[in-house]
């Protein structure tokens, strides 16, 4: 990198910490979520979020675009959303001066750089297609027109635990789209208690503007431009290939997968590896980001078989045990 860039890169990393601040101005807690969420964001990717309700998703959402100056939208998923309801659909309309009708484009809610697809699982598979497409894609056909989505772009979609009956679950090859699968848990008590004492009252926070889509853009960029050895990539790898029931290291995994994880895990973790890296102000990629990491990238990637199911045995046991079994 240039000298130039150096610095100017340096000035934006720099206020990431800044960022997580102003975010914690409204939201108690829940550290783990907001840095992988500005993991994702960092690394151009979009995250599945998981978590009871009252957790505060769509406000951690909405509080973090405000302090990013990027524009948010939110779409209730229910199951009679049709594909047109977010991507948008054509009206007609007439032109004064000369009386003639014509069709025009009127954008939906997806035209934004933070989409919050809340409950993404109680629409039909027609519209999570929809929505799926865009996230791949980045764009939108409409009547043979492709309409470009904002930049940067980025979609979290919930899931709620509970209340399952009625849902269309996402296919694992859709799933298999969503860089980072976020878990939410409840907070501590000495959380609660401040949540409790700050939301209860007349004071609501100011929430300052600390980086623009431009410079969102610039840090994206940086991402990719971070320094990860070869050893690093041979571990990932490895780990990933561990993770498929043939051939793999672990008797665990043998006994409690049906398959493991595709190569697009792998290039998530090297992308997210990075961008934890720019998170925490370094320019260079350590084992510690990897071994966070692997958790919420593989845990949507990896299938258990149905005795595992009836044993409670979970995604995240078998990544400790691959982290265990695959050392770098």
């Amino acid at each position: 990198m240039e000298t130039t860039d150096t610095t100017h890169y340096k000035t934006l990393v720099a206020k990431l910490p800044l960022l997580k601040n102003e975010i914690a101005k409204v939201i108690v807690g829940q550290q783990e979520a907001i840095d992988e969420i500005l993991i994702s964001l960092l690394a151009s990717g979009h995250c599945l979020l998981e978590g009871v309700p009252g957790l505060a998703k769509t406000l951690m959402v909405k509080t973090m675009s405000e302090a990013l100056h990027m524009s948010f939208k939110r779409i209730q998923f229910t199951p009679d959303l049709m594909p047109g309801d977010i991507v948008g659909t054509e009206i007609l309309e007439e032109d004064h001066e000369t009386g003639k009708k014509f069709f025009k484009f009127n954008k939906g809610p997806l035209f934004a750089n933070v989409v919050l697809a809340d409950e993404i699982n109680r629409t039909p598979p027609k519209t999570q297609a929809a929505l799926l497409e865009a996230m791949q894609e980045k764009s939108v056909t409409y009547g043979g027109t492709n309409y470009e989505l904002p930049t940067p772009f980025l979609i979290i979609a919930t899931q709620n635990p509970i209340e399952q009956a009625g849902t269309y679950p996402l296919p694992e090859a859709q799933l298999d789209r969503f860089l980072l699968y976020i878990k939410l848990s409840y907070p501590d008590e000495q959380e609660e208690l401040n949540i409790l004492k700050g939301t209860t009252g007349s004071f609501r926070p100011q929430i300052d503007r600390i980086l623009s889509d431009i410079e969102i853009g610039d840090l994206q960029k940086l991402t990719r431009q971070v320094h990860i050895s070869d050893e690093l990539i041979v571990w990932i790898n490895k780990l990933v290939r561990a993770s498929r029931p043939e051939g793999s290291p672990s008797d665990f995994v043998k006994e409690w997968c049906d398959w493991g994880a595709g190569p697009r895990a792998g290039q998530a973790l090297v992308l997210c590896a990075k961008a934890r890296a720019v998170m925490n102000e370094r320019f260079s990629v350590v084992p510690e980001d990897i071994h966070t990491l692997a958790y919420p990238v593989l845990r949507h990637r990896i299938a258990m078989n149905f005795r595992a199911e009836a044993e409670n045995i979970t995604t995240d046991q078998v990544i400790g045990e691959l982290l265990r079994a695959v050392k770098p």
